[in-house]
C-alpha cells in the first residue's frame, strides 16, 4: 500500500495565489473618499472689513493708569496704598467710572492670590461701569 501525498493535480497546473485581492477594498475607499468631498459644505461666506489704511495718530494725552494690586492674603492695594475694606475699593472704582475719560485700571494679582479676591476685584469693577481694565501678568510680585 502506497499513499500519494503530492498536489492533486497535474504538475503543469499553476500555484495557488494565497493574496488578498485589494482592488475591492481600493474601490470602497475611493467611494468614501468622493462621499466625504462631496458633502462637506463648501465655505463660501466672507466677512468684509472696512480696516483703516495708514497709522492712526498718537494720543495728545497719555492715558491715567491706576495700579490695583491683590496680595496673597487678599489685601488690595489702590496704587501702592492699602484699602481698609471693599467698600473703599468700590468708592474708588465708582470715582473711576463716574469720569468722562476713564483711566485704565490695571489688576495685578500675586501668584498666591486666592482667585475669589481677584474674582471679587473684577466683579465689583464690572458692576460700577470701569469700561477700561486690564488684567496685568504677576511676573515682578
Amino acid at each position: 500500500m502506497a499513499m500519494n501525498v503530492g498536489s492533486a493535480g497535474s504538475p503543469d497546473d499553476p500555484e495557488l495565489m494565497v493574496d488578498m485581492n485589494t482592488t475591492p477594498l481600493i474601490d470602497v475607499m475611493l467611494v468614501l473618499l468622493v462621499m466625504l468631498i462631496i458633502t462637506i459644505p463648501i465655505q463660501t461666506h466672507a466677512v468684509k472689513l472696512n480696516m483703516p489704511a495708514g497709522h492712526p495718530p498718537a494720543p495728545l494725552i497719555p492715558p491715567v493708569v491706576v495700579n490695583v494690586e491683590v496680595d496673597f492674603d487678599g489685601t488690595v492695594f489702590w496704587n501702592g496704598q492699602a484699602l481698609a475694606d471693599r467698600k473703599a475699593l468700590e468708592a474708588d472704582l465708582a470715582d473711576v467710572a463716574a469720569q468722562a475719560v476713564q483711566p485704565e485700571v490695571h489688576v495685578k494679582a500675586s501668584k498666591l492670590a486666592a482667585y475669589k479676591s481677584v474674582a471679587a476685584v473684577l466683579a465689583s469693577a464690572q458692576r460700577l461701569g470701569v469700561t477700561k481694565l486690564g488684567i496685568v501678568g504677576a511676573e515682578n510680585l
